[in-house]
């Protein structure tokens, strides 16, 4: 096998219309690269100064009631990942600011895609448009190239009256060919992690290596079903048609089809709907800025009992703060509710989508290259919930100070100074654990993997036949 693999290189290394295809390939990847690591990293600088700048407006408050600094609010915005310089994935429109503020869970804004230019949002080109559409036509081409040439020349059965069987002659061309994808994988990721040698941790690393892994699986299924589809057909022509309308129905119809189909399977509601659902159910709860709210009435006489006094000016603490934490105790209720109900829905998608993969190995890829660039939806969800969940923490902190800092039932003159405003902490974000990563595309690793293992299967057993030939 060695030496039909060196054999495969020698010829390819000979053919000088490939070496220029290949030179202009590794420069368009090298520029795409570089190119895209320093858009992201000059955003990640740019996020750093603004994260800078809301937080020394925070920090530099002085003499403000703590439930007006609610209001006030403060801004988070979304780490810039360097993974992404790989495939951005859902990054580019998912937005990258939310604010966060009382009373209110804040929509992400400010997406990449919403200030281009109306010709660039017909696309860019990014190294994972490259390695997903680019290369795989190339291994296409040069698959089929390299076994209809020697059909055509009669090495091929030169080479099976010299011995060789016609399985070995596949799979080791197959491998030959595939070596070449393997080439450009290693040198993209060796200039991702050259450019990036600071940033580099044991997590990113890992996660570079999966990414490797996927596409080196899927390169091989690409490589290997062109060598198949080509020996067994007597039309060489027709041969290449099928695998180009395979690799067309992958890449470009089928997923769309399918996302199509598991939206309609498991539709999520209307925006307007959906907006409509939290305001009816948030006008149920209690109404932290209205005194005489029924909800809010029922709320002192229990306080009132419970610290055995007869007005709100005889209790030892502010029951406007209490009233406020009441308020966002209820909407964060209907928050978990609807929200966690479009999660459930986001979730039921993402398997019927997954579950695809078994006819289409590019929806496995697809999800598996963003997922383990967290450039995926289960990483902004993450995200979004972590945000949520400061939103809580940081609102809770100044309602209790309101509450329990020393002010009296409506004193909204009474202020905090810069000391209490310097303490609450800023939003710190934890990356998502790679072990969650590969749970949940654990359905995705899986079938790509199982992809493999036909195409191995169908050289081996679907080609055995034609040793007689």
């Amino acid at each position: 096998m060695f030496e039909i693999i060196k054999n495969e290189w020698r010829f390819i290394l000979r053919n000088h219309i490939f070496i220029g295809i290949s030179l202009v390939f590794i420069f368009t990847v090298f520029l795409t690269v570089l190119l895209g690591n320093n858009v992201t990293k000059t955003e990640s600088e740019s996020h750093h100064d603004a994260r800078e700048h809301i937080r020394q407006q925070w920090t530099t408050i002085d003499g403000m009631n703590p439930h007006r600094a609610a209001h006030f609010g403060t801004y988070i915005f979304k780490p810039v990942n360097l993974l992404n310089s790989l495939d951005e994935g859902i990054e580019n429109i998912t937005g990258n600011t939310i604010k966060v503020e009382g009373h209110v869970q804040n929509e992400i804004i400010h997406s990449e895609t919403s200030q281009m230019q109306t010709i660039s949002r017909f696309g860019k080109l990014t190294a994972s448009l490259i390695l997903k559409f680019i290369l795989p036509v190339l291994l296409i081409f040069l698959a089929f190239n390299a076994i209809s040439h020697d059909k055509r020349s009669g090495r091929l059965k030169l080479m099976i009256l010299q011995g060789a069987s016609i399985v070995k002659i596949i799979l080791s061309k197959t491998i030959a060919v595939w070596l070449y994808s393997i080439c450009f994988l290693i040198f993209i990721i060796s200039t991702y992690c050259i450019l990036n040698i600071e940033h580099l941790t044991t997590q990113i690393a890992i996660r570079t290596l999966l990414f490797f892994l996927a596409y080196a699986c899927y390169y091989f299924i690409i490589t290997g079903l062109t060598f198949y589809c080509t020996i067994r057909s007597k039309n060489e022509r027709l041969a290449l048609t099928a695998m180009l309308s395979v690799w067309i129905i992958w890449t470009m119809f089928l997923p769309s089809i399918v996302m199509s189909a598991t939206e309609q399977w498991d539709p999520l509601p209307t925006r307007n709907t959906f907006q409509s659902a939290m305001k009816e159910d948030r006008s149920k709860g209690i109404d932290g800025h209205n005194p005489t709210d029924k909800r809010g009435l029922e709320l002192k006489e229990e306080v009132l009992k419970k610290y055995n006094v007869d007005s709100l000016s005889q209790l030892p603490i502010n029951f406007d703060g209490l009233r406020m934490q009441a308020d966002e105790d209820y909407g964060n209720s209907v928050w978990d509710k609807h929200f966690g109900h479009n999660r459930d829905i986001f979730h039921k998608q993402k398997q019927n989508f997954q579950l695809f993969g078994s006819i289409n190995p590019f929806i496995s890829l697809h999800n598996l290259s963003m997922g383990f660039m967290a450039s995926d939806n289960l990483h902004h969800q993450k995200f979004l919930l972590q945000v949520e969940d400061y939103r809580r923490d940081f609102i809770k902190t100044l309602n209790d100070k309101q509450t329990f800092g020393g002010s009296k039932t409506g004193n909204w003159g009474w202020k905090e100074d810069n000391s209490f405003f310097k303490s609450i902490p800023d939003f710190k974000y934890k990356p998502v654990a790679l072990s969650s990563v590969v749970s949940y595309y654990l359905t995705d690793i899986i079938l790509l993997l199982i992809w493999t293992l036909c195409i191995v299967l169908l050289i081996f057993f679907g080609t055995k036949k034609l040793q007689l030939l």
